[in-house]
């Protein structure tokens, strides 16, 4: 199952990657959701390698998830694979120069299932994937926003 979603965001590559890149910020806005986070690796350097540990409920049952900074291209790539007990995912975040002040986000997410319950779960995703893909363009849209108006400033 996959979820595609682009946006063109006024602002310099190099400046949307660095709002990306912190790291802290995204951890800390998880907490306020609900979500443990917690970083495997704390005090190492941004790049390939962080790893997290993050617990939360989804659909009325815990869930725990370890995720992996795979790869790390400033400024215009970040791969995340994430691991669960029956869920695969890979995030992929892809940034694009359009022009000096204009740059395109690309967001990936692709997930794969490693046992017949995770299928299941995957399956009753894929009857509201309709909702599930408009509800994440939407999230990112508003990020792109968030992004162009803390590059504005």
């Amino acid at each position: 199952m996959q979820f595609v979603s682009k946006e063109d965001i006024e602002a310099p590559v190099a400046n949307v990657f660095a709002i990306l890149s912190e790291f802290e910020s995204f951890e800390r806005s998880a907490i306020r959701r609900g979500i443990e986070v917690q970083r495997v690796d704390p005090g190492a350097a941004i790049g390939a390698g962080m790893a997290w540990d993050a617990r939360f409920n989804l659909r009325g049952r815990p869930r725990e998830m370890h995720v992996v900074l795979k790869q790390f291209e400033p400024p215009q790539l970040m791969r995340f694979e994430g691991h669960s007990k029956g869920i695969t995912s890979i995030v992929n975040i892809e940034l694009l120069a359009l022009s000096p002040r204009r740059t395109r986000l690309s967001f990936d997410i692709a997930l794969g299932a490693k046992t017949l319950s995770a299928r299941l779960f995957l399956q009753s995703l894929k009857l509201a994937r309709k909702n599930l893909a408009r509800r994440f363009k939407l999230r990112i849209a508003e990020f792109a926003k968030d992004v162009e108006d803390r590059c504005a400033r």
